[in-house]
């Protein structure tokens, strides 16, 4: 455990740049709401040392086993994720005590010469290391060159930059945290290309416990914790779990609340992107409140679960392998 400060709180992320970045916001919002010092504790996890591709690896939870190891042993007070790498089982010890508002959710096009999707020539090379976006870029374009790659962004946008690939697909939040949303050339619509459950929003995770109460950290989070926007990736997230999909599946989803329903769209694909099966869900909560919206988040994601497992879900894609 580092030596810190009395009345210091830690806060445990990835070192990347983008991980570092997104959690100084966090700490900076949690700092102001408490008062206290902040210090951040950068982990490295398995996920980054290891260039495997995610679905060697076991997926994107890989991300979070350390830094949940971490805050279970004490070396840090509280942990923050991008929510489409959080794992949707239950960690025993842990619960979300925070979703931040939600950045841009739409994935985005770094191309050359300000190509777009639809400008790219055929056989253009484009790089993810997304299943999901492999699927639907192979969907729209089976022309291209799908390329599953790894890296952090500036690596991914060097090899754009160095003619090894025409384009690659990246999170337009990621982007902006990270000052390179000037590399967009073309912004996916979530119609079009609906994107990770919780893509976009920040997830602070702390021990059980340290969420309630009228303490610093309590109100901290209280503070800070995005009321819609949890709504919302709940509800996409608990599409993952019904579907036992892991965080790498090929599954978009999309939840928005507005005019006071909760909306819930869902697609899954074949990998190859030869086939996609949706499903849309709409309920009225029976107010704002963080317990109700709960509730209806739950309650549509349930019904667009069914829905795509009657349809055939199961046998398109990879599921029943929840992380």
């Amino acid at each position: 455990m580092s030596e810190t400060q009395p009345g210091t709180l830690r806060v445990g992320t990835r070192g990347s740049a983008l991980a570092l970045a997104q959690t100084g916001v966090v700490a900076d919002a949690i700092a102001k709401a408490s008062g206290l010092q902040v210090e951040i504790i950068p982990v490295t996890t398995h996920g980054d040392t290891s260039r495997d591709s995610l679905s060697n690896l076991g997926g994107t939870g890989v991300f979070a086993s350390a830094l949940r190891e971490a805050l279970l042993a004490g070396e840090c007070d509280l942990i923050v994720h991008s929510l489409k790498d959080l794992p949707t089982d239950d960690y025993a010890g842990l619960v979300i005590g925070a979703v931040t508002k939600r950045a841009d959710a739409r994935d985005a096009l770094c191309a050359r010469d300000g190509l777009t999707l639809e400008t790219l020539p055929e056989g253009s090379r484009v790089g993810t290391g997304s299943p999901r976006r492999i699927a639907q870029l192979r969907s729209r374009r089976p022309d291209l060159e799908v390329i599953d790659i790894r890296g952090n962004v500036d690596t991914r946008l060097g090899r754009v930059a160095e003619g090894d690939l025409d384009a690659v697909v990246l999170a337009a939040a990621g982007l902006g945290r990270l000052g390179r949303s000037g590399t967009i050339t073309e912004l996916f619509s979530l119609s079009d290309a609906p994107t990770a459950p919780g893509q976009g929003a920040l997830a602070i995770e702390v021990r059980a416990g340290d969420e309630a109460g009228s303490g610093p950290l309590a109100q901290a989070l209280a503070s800070v914790n995005h009321v819609t926007t949890r709504a919302t990736v709940t509800a996409e997230r608990a599409v993952l779990a019904g579907l036992e999909a892991g965080c790498a599946a090929p599954v978009g989803a999309t939840a928005v609340v507005d005019d006071g329903m909760v909306f819930l769209t869902a697609t899954v694909y074949r990998p190859d992107g030869t086939e996609k099966l949706t499903s849309s869900h709409a309920a009225t909560p029976d107010s704002m409140s963080p317990a109700d919206l709960d509730e209806a988040a739950r309650e549509i994601a349930g019904r667009v679960v069914a829905e795509l497992l009657a349809a055939g879900a199961a046998d398109l894609a990879p599921l029943g392998s929840a992380e």
